[in-house]
């Protein structure tokens, strides 16, 4: 491909003329990429496909171009425009730099995206050479968390920085539904409106586009379809894709569940190698999480069933359909989200009693339990996190339910209960 045609193509992506529509800014998210770009390492932008890492690139463009920067600084190249299929290679990526500083003639040192970049074979070594060079920043993206595994690391070492992007959370989904809540007085005087679009979040998630669109069932059974088949069974050249797709129903259908890779294996009838390898694939590809149960011992975790929670409530339903039925789990999938976009560490406890959540943020430990309706089942709820606590030597721990608010003292311990809603605009 000749490069006027390269820049022809590009065109319609980048920002050189006009601005591109890029719909509600996700402002935590900007202001993190623009910190780490400060500190002039590449820039990873990963997570799970439709989360909005394209969005996010054009969004941090537009901001940088609002506050000055001139448009012709910025390349962004989509590496799964259909026009280049076929032509995906180190060499074509460095066609189309070469023609975009020939051609577009970027007056500053230029910012480069380089969008689903993991579909580029070698590409790590050209952004290495332009960051060594110091010729240019450079922004990549990319649907699986292989993007900077072992090999790519080897290259990048010290390199490089990430920036992971969850599908929206409840605050933010609030904001696409158009409601602010920025202050208490906002939160108390829409409580009604809230909790019924936290309804539709635990019915639908919280990829963006669901959001603001009213066919949500047929975006997401495409989405799931497209982590499935592109993320994990194209790229891992799987040659049994139905095996592939009912072991992701089984995730989705019994998540916030525990989980054995050997009862999965009989139950499915395939090899625990299979098993292992297939659930490790979609870890990859950010579609399930596996949470292992709290031990000193990383062969008791290991050796130990693990709790498997889905990316999104919307996929979860989808592959499921049975909404109502799974409310509960809903509830306690929906809390592991807000915790993991944190970056928090997390374990599930396990020993006479239960606790679902076991966080760990450097040295301070926190207990939580989650329970959609806490009546008949409260003593054995209390009982798991009051063993948790008393294990940890902690003066307080959270219950989450669908209403309940307020604390009890027992033993000198303090149980916070907390609404979903009000917990997840916490």
């Amino acid at each position: 491909m000749d490069k006027e045609t390269i820049i022809e193509i590009l065109s319609d992506w980048n920002f050189w003329k006009t601005d591109r529509e890029t719909g509600i800014d996700r402002d935590s998210y900007l202001n993190e990429m623009e910190r780490l770009a400060k500190t002039g390492q590449i820039l990873a932008v990963t997570g799970v496909r439709r989360s909005g890492k394209s969005t996010l690139m054009k969004q941090f463009i537009k901001r940088q171009i609002a506050r000055g920067r001139d448009r012709k600084s910025f390349l962004y190249v989509n590496f799964e425009e259909p026009k280049f299929m076929g032509l995906l290679s180190l060499d074509f990526l460095l066609q189309v730099y070469e023609a975009y500083m020939e051609i577009v003639k970027p007056k500053e040192k230029p910012f480069i995206f380089l969008d689903e970049v993991q579909n580029v074979p070698n590409w790590e070594r050209f952004a290495r050479s332009l960051h060594e060079k110091k010729e240019a920043s450079v922004f990549v993206s990319g649907s699986t968390a292989k993007l900077l595994g072992a090999e790519i690391g080897a290259v990048l070492t010290g390199r490089w920085a990430e920036v992971k992007i969850y599908p929206l959370n409840f605050r933010e989904f609030l904001t696409f539904k158009g409601l602010k809540t920025e202050t208490a007085l906002d939160i108390v005087s829409q409580k009604l409106k809230i909790k019924q679009l936290l309804r539709e979040y635990l019915e639908f998630g919280g990829f963006p586009l669901v959001a603001l669109k009213d066919e949500k069932e047929d975006i997401l059974r495409r989405y799931l379809d497209d982590i499935v088949t592109r993320d994990i069974a194209a790229r891992h050249k799987i040659r049994m894709p139905e095996k592939l797709n009912a072991l992701v129903k089984y995730y989705l259908t019994n998540f916030s569940s525990h989980i054995s890779y050997r009862s999965i294996a009989k139950f499915l009838g395939l090899s625990l190698d299979t098993v292992e390898r297939f659930s490790s694939y979609m870890a990859e590809a950010y579609i399930v999480f596996f949470v292992p149960k709290f031990s000193y011992s990383l062969k008791e975790q290991e050796v130990n069933p693990r709790m498997a929670y889905g990316i999104d409530l919307g996929l979860i339903n989808i592959a499921g359909f049975r909404f109502m039925e799974n409310l509960g789990k809903l509830y306690e999938n929906a809390v592991f989200l807000s915790l993991i976009k944190n970056g928090r560490e997390i374990y599930y406890y396990k020993n006479r009693g239960e606790c679902d959540f076991l966080i760990r943020d450097r040295r301070k430990i926190t207990a939580i339990q989650v329970s959609y309706q806490i009546k008949e089942n409260k003593e054995r709820e209390i009982r798991g996190l009051m063993e948790c606590m008393n294990v940890f030597k902690l003066k307080e721990g959270f219950i989450i339910t669908e209403d309940k608010e307020g604390e009890e003292t027992i033993d000198d311990r303090k149980i916070i209960y907390k609404p979903l809603w009000k917990w997840l605009l916490m």
